[in-house]
């Protein structure tokens, strides 16, 4: 009996290769016949054409496109929220009858159909945008009327100071006051004593300043000192050197300076007849025309000035270096500064010639 069912198994276990018996393990044996039917796979079940109809592709696939090589880089765009993605694309809806459902009707299926925008949309939005643009800006102006525009209105301005042509250092932002005084004051020969004492005082005034702020201040200086009559600013004592200071907000050694050269244009009075005389003997007489084309080339001070500081400096003046003693030559007229370009050049040169 055992050797029955030893046989067996040996004859289940022996399989023929090669017309010879080969010993299997139990591991490697084949499957009869029926088993192997029984493992074959069922073919899959066909879809229902309703179900079938709504899975859609997630991403559009081109037939037109090229294959794309291993090498090549990936064409997927970073997913984005769907807003962004209708954003970026235009959707499409197209209704589908489908076949007869259970009922006996038809049922209606949207296939959502994502379009990507092409590079010439971009370019239509634009122009739309352009084109509303354009639209509310002639509602405006019929509503409200053409504005004239703030580069119209400086170029009238620079029309007019071309026409003009003074000298560079005018420009159209200069405070009126400075520009009246180019065109009445400047380089125009004085010969009076108060206006020379004046003059000295507001170039003395605008050394760490400007002419602009000094000239707004031309008023309050004359008031405090008495009109810049010599005789009287000679004799302010310490009371009233404080109040002017108190009351005007002058500097303390600015108002003693002027007092002091108040003083010594007195003796040069004496000595000279005129403070008038004394300065101008320096030039003869005559004042000095230049013919500068450019404010760059005028100088600060020259030899006359410093020959003209020297001396007095010598007699106790104060705050007369040679700077300011050019810009009193300049706005005296002993030096007529202005542009050859500048129509007061040749005013004033004529006015020196009487």
């Amino acid at each position: 009996m055992c050797s029955s069912k030893l046989k067996n198994l040996t004859q289940e276990n022996i399989s023929q290769i090669n017309g010879r018996p080969v010993l299997q393990p139990k591991s490697n044996q084949v499957p009869t016949l029926d088993r192997r039917n029984s493992l074959k796979k069922s073919p899959p079940k066909p879809l229902n054409p309703i179900a079938a109809s709504k899975i859609h592709s997630p991403r559009p696939i081109s037939l037109n496109s090229p294959p794309l090589s291993p090498n090549s880089k990936s064409l997927r765009k970073p997913a984005g929220s769907c807003k962004e993605l209708l954003r970026s694309s235009s959707v499409k809806s197209k209704p589908v009858k489908s076949p007869e459902n259970s009922d006996g009707g038809y049922k209606e299926v949207v296939l959502m159909v994502i379009v990507e925008k092409q590079p010439g949309s971009i370019a239509a939005a634009r122009r739309e945008e352009v084109a509303m643009k354009q639209e509310e800006r002639k509602k405006k102006i019929s509503h409200y009327g053409r504005i004239k525009s703030v580069k119209s209105n400086e170029k009238n301005l620079n029309v007019e100071h071309e026409k003009k042509k003074r000298c560079s250092f005018i420009t159209t932002s200069s405070d009126p006051i400075y520009v009246d005084y180019h065109d009445k004051e400047w380089g125009v020969p004085v010969h009076d004593d108060k206006l020379l004492f004046e003059l000295l005082v507001l170039t003395g005034a605008q050394v760490g300043s400007d002419w602009t702020s000094v000239l707004k201040r031309r008023n309050t200086f004359r008031e405090a000192f008495s009109g810049f009559e010599a005789e009287l600013v000679a004799d302010f004592n310490e009371k009233k050197i404080q109040s002017i200071v108190n009351d005007y907000g002058i500097n303390l050694s600015q108002v003693l300076a002027i007092v002091d050269n108040s003083k010594q244009i007195l003796k040069v009075k004496r000595d000279f007849g005129s403070f008038n005389k004394y300065i101008w003997g320096f030039m003869k007489h005559k004042p000095v025309t230049t013919k500068y084309t450019s404010c760059q080339k005028i100088p600060v001070k020259t030899s006359k000035s410093e020959t003209i500081s020297k001396d007095m400096v010598r007699r106790g003046f104060r705050f007369v270096g040679p700077t300011v003693i050019h810009s009193l030559m300049q706005a005296a007229g002993l030096t007529n500064d202005h542009l050859i370009t500048c129509p007061r050049h040749l005013e004033c040169t004529g006015m020196a010639a009487l």
